[in-house]
């Protein structure tokens, strides 16, 4: 079972995500910053493409909706303004009843050549199936160097986030993905949620934010992302979100973060792990992330 289609991605559509996202880095809204650097031109949020997935998941799965419980992510190539891009996805199998379907995001290149600008899997509950337990990445650190650009292991950067019907109304019209369980409250109470909940590129959209304005900063650029989703966040409630260091990687200008999600109550929506390149950042001589570590 496969699904693709195709879609044009423009600046206006880069400024759109940027304000439902809260995520202005400058690499996907300044185009005068961006040709600075070594993307030489504004780039698409990573999570905007992982948008144009999940719109591609709801059409491969059709009905009352499907729970995504898992989704890797890596960015080998810019998505860049007026690129036509290709969003595919192919069920590999299933383990227990849950989909795994490869997906990926791709591009003409100059000499005719196809170009992957994100790829990854994820792994999708059909209605009919149980939902099974989901379990957080483990909280831990890994050997590197101490210090990059004034950042060091241990530090962390928060922020919360209430969103609202509207907003979960914005992103289905700015990416298309009609998945019921965003959308109506009926179909997500027949699956055995409250109502109907967050969609997981708005959650993380919530590490975009953070990890391109705060830690580690304005210029930081996405190369990969792993997410899980434990349970569902719903419209009106607050998410407290954090991303935290736990590897530094000077000779490669490289950061590995833990990221997560928690619901007031302390139940985990969206728990991850992050790789992001800081060879853009505005400020290399200081970090004005908050600090707690």
């Amino acid at each position: 079972m496969k699904a693709e289609y195709r879609r044009v991605l423009l600046q206006s559509d880069f400024d759109r995500f940027a304000r439902l996202s809260r995520d202005d880095n400058p690499i996907h809204c300044d185009p005068a910053f961006a040709a600075t650097s070594h993307f030489g031109a504004t780039v698409a949020h990573g999570m905007m493409l992982y948008s144009c997935i999940c719109k591609g998941m709801a059409e491969l799965i059709p009905g009352p909706g499907a729970v995504q419980i898992e989704q890797t992510l890596m960015f080998p190539k810019p998505t860049f303004v007026g690129d036509l891009i290709t969003i595919g996805l192919s069920v590999d199998g299933d383990t227990g009843g849950i989909m795994e379907i490869a997906t990926t995001v791709t591009k003409p290149g100059r000499d005719g050549e196809v170009l992957t600008t994100a790829s990854g899997m994820t792994r999708v509950v059909p209605v009919d199936v149980a939902l099974p337990e989901v379990v957080p990445f483990p909280a831990t650190t890994e050997p590197g160097d101490e210090a990059l650009y004034g950042l060091k292991l241990g530090m962390t950067a928060s922020d919360s986030r209430i969103f609202s019907v509207a907003d979960l109304d914005e992103y289905g019209d700015l990416v298309g993905d009609r998945n019921p369980l965003f959308r109506d409250d009926a179909a997500a109470q027949r699956r055995g949620f409250k109502g109907r909940i967050v969609p997981g590129p708005l959650l993380a959209g919530m590490f975009s934010c953070l990890l391109g304005t705060r830690l580690p900063g304005r210029g930081t650029g996405w190369m990969k992302q792993a997410l899980r989703f434990p349970g569902p966040a719903y419209p009106g409630e607050k998410l407290p979100a954090n991303v935290t260091i736990r590897r530094l990687r000077a000779d490669k200008e490289l950061v590995n973060l833990r990221t997560r999600i928690a619901a007031e109550d302390g139940r985990s929506v969206c728990d991850g792990e992050a790789l992001v390149l800081v060879r853009n950042l505005e400020n290399k001589l200081e970090n004005k992330s908050e600090n707690k570590g």
